[in-house]
């Protein structure tokens, strides 16, 4: 097996525990309506879920939990490996924004903390972030 291998098997791995965590966000008031199964569908695609592994996320018996840490810089690497999975269609929509905060949330940040980060995120991933903040960005 070559290192390239590696490194995909332990990306979609990561996937794989975004997509389950978010399926566990979804179904977390017991049913998944079709806006959120459609929303779901959607990531899983993204994602390259399987159809295998789409199925086993759905078993009743499996519940995922967003795996939080205490490490803020994990936290965030996380929200931006799920920034760039909802933008790899150059756009994010209201149900998107509402399943990232419960994913914000769950990870371990403030309700008003994850309003702000995913204010800033989506600025940054849509491109619409102001000279400030580029030269901010580009300067650090």
């Amino acid at each position: 097996m070559s290192f390239a291998d590696l490194y995909t098997s332990g990306e979609h791995r990561r996937n794989l525990a975004h997509f389950a965590a978010l399926a566990t966000l979804a179904s977390i008031d017991g049913e998944i309506s079709t806006e959120e199964k459609k929303l779901l569908d959607r990531f899983a695609s993204k994602l390259d879920i399987t159809e295998t592994e789409y199925n086993e996320v759905f078993k009743k018996e499996n519940k995922y939990p967003i795996d939080s840490t205490p490490d803020s810089e994990k936290r965030l690497e996380r929200l931006y490996d799920l920034f760039r999975i909802v933008y790899s269609d150059h756009e994010i929509d209201d149900e998107e924004r509402v399943l990232i905060k419960k994913y914000a949330i769950g990870l371990g940040f403030t309700d008003e903390k994850a309003d702000k980060i995913i204010q800033r995120s989506v600025a940054i991933f849509g491109g619409k972030i102001d000279f400030d903040d580029y030269l901010y960005l580009v300067k650090r």
